[in-house]
């Protein structure tokens, strides 16, 4: 597996009251999961991510890089 990077744009898989898997950019990096920024997610969703204030911790497992930064 990859390293993860701040700043890595990444997918997240759906968990707890998510309906839907989301993408975002990772903000700080943890022992086993990191912080993502969402940027990008299903509209069903909407509220919880603002609920949210549109920041989820992933575990590093389940946050699958989908765009390296440059």
């Amino acid at each position: 597996m990859a390293e993860h990077k701040v700043g890595d744009y990444v997918k997240g898989k759906k968990f707890g009251s998510f309906e839907h898997d989301f993408e975002g950019e990772i903000e700080k990096i943890y022992e086993n999961s990191v912080l993502i920024h969402i940027l990008s997610y299903n509209d069903e969703d909407r509220i919880l991510v603002g609920e949210l204030n549109n920041r989820a911790i992933v575990r590093k497992e389940d946050a699958e890089l989908a765009k390296a930064k440059a």
